[in-house]
């Protein structure tokens, strides 16, 4: 038997049946697999493991197509010596398919596997005025109790933040937010040397002074493309970026394809610039609409087409965590918007979404375990 990946061959068939199945492959982060050689005693049992697998399949005179699921072709590929002792040369080959969907973050000292799981992004916000926490850690005692609490409930980053950029946000000056983040972040890392720490600032000096202090991950609102030096600062470094689409510069007239255009953009001038893509994430920046959309019409976009950026194979972010298109829709007062932030995120992480930015870490991973769990449901009796 000998088996090929052949999702990408669809892309150069031009009728319609074979372009939209490409464009829902690259959207559902699905795979398209080819049998050939098949002889006959395996026929009946490569069906039904294919079935089992809940695979669309179909024969041709070359042999069987199957469409899988990535945790499908990943089940196959784990149980393939045991189902099909004599192909060897076909377990190797599905382990090197599987390993080309690989979706990595490389960060400073950390490489999140994110194919088949999401991380859960903890917010640790240092400021006074942020939207939903802000004022509640002042003291050095309180932050560290909070990143301690964060850590043991299953956060796998912690962001310091000193400069909210909420709507009507009024900025501070660099040394303002330096003063309100160096500090903690020099005592999170001592006290906590295994955490991977991040920073949310769109501010050159900031950025460069929490890369001394040690954090791995640089999440800026701007994109880094707006000024010369984030691009040299990150391109010397090894931090991981955060990438963000600041809505408040645009005025979308097709909003899916105009965002997914700016990623492109944004990915080619970083690389460009010497940084390496797997080290890049994403952020579609729900919640940065500028002043002229009414009722969050663009927050919804983004909930709902996620999956639309797929085909980028970078991580990318949910940040959704009690924000305020809660309230404006449901009337959820700041304390009652759990339930339905986490119905949000379970939306955008059946879409894809990897990197859940959140305040409250307990919840959020026993719902990415349960949703990973749910992912493996397919019975191999």
């Amino acid at each position: 038997m000998q088996i090929q990946e052949i999702t990408d061959q669809l892309q150069a068939i031009t009728d319609f049946q074979s372009q939209a199945l490409y464009q829902l492959t690259q959207q559902q982060r699905l795979v398209a697999l080819q049998f050939e050689s098949v002889s006959v005693a395996e026929q009946s049992k490569l069906q039904q493991r294919l079935r089992q697998l809940d695979a669309i399949i179909s024969q041709n005179d070359a042999g069987y197509n199957g469409l899988l699921t990535i945790p499908a072709l990943r089940l196959l590929a784990q149980h393939w010596s045991s189902w099909f002792p004599a192909q060897k040369a076909v377990e190797q080959a599905l382990k090197q398919i599987l390993a080309a969907h690989d979706l990595d973050w490389q960060v400073a000292g950390k490489r999140f596997k994110l194919r088949d799981t999401s991380i859960i992004y903890g917010i640790m916000n240092i400021t006074p005025d942020s939207f939903y926490d802000g004022g509640r850690y002042t003291t050095m005692d309180a932050v560290l109790a909070h990143v301690s609490e964060m850590l043991e409930a299953g956060a796998d980053v912690i962001e310091v933040n000193g400069q909210t950029t909420r709507p009507g946000y009024t900025e501070v000056t660099p040394d303002v937010e330096m003063e309100r983040t160096i500090p903690y972040i020099k005592a999170i890392a001592s006290h906590f040397p295994e955490a991977v720490l991040a920073i949310d600032t769109y501010k050159v000096p900031v950025m460069a002074a929490a890369i001394d202090a040690g954090v791995a991950i640089i999440n800026d609102v701007d994109g880094f493309t707006d000024e010369p030096a984030k691009l040299k600062l990150m391109a010397q470094s090894d931090v991981g970026l955060l990438t963000m689409l600041n809505g408040r510069h645009f005025d979308f007239k097709v909003m899916t394809e105009e965002e997914h255009q700016f990623f492109e953009d944004n990915l080619a001038a970083l690389t460009s610039a010497g940084i390496a893509r797997d080290r890049i994430a994403i952020d579609q920046g729900l919640g940065y609409a500028n002043d002229q959309v009414q009722n969050d019409d663009q927050d919804y976009v983004i909930m709902n087409n996620i999956d639309r950026f797929n085909d980028l194979n970078r991580p990318m972010m949910v940040a959704v965590s009690r924000k305020g298109y809660l309230a404006n829709l449901l009337g959820l007062k700041k304390d009652e918007r759990l339930p339905m932030t986490l119905v949000s995120e379970v939306a955008m992480i059946q879409k894809g979404g990897k990197i859940i930015r959140v305040h409250d870490v307990k919840e959020t991973r026993q719902m990415v375990t349960l949703l990973d769990r749910i992912s493996q449901g397919y019975w191999l009796a």
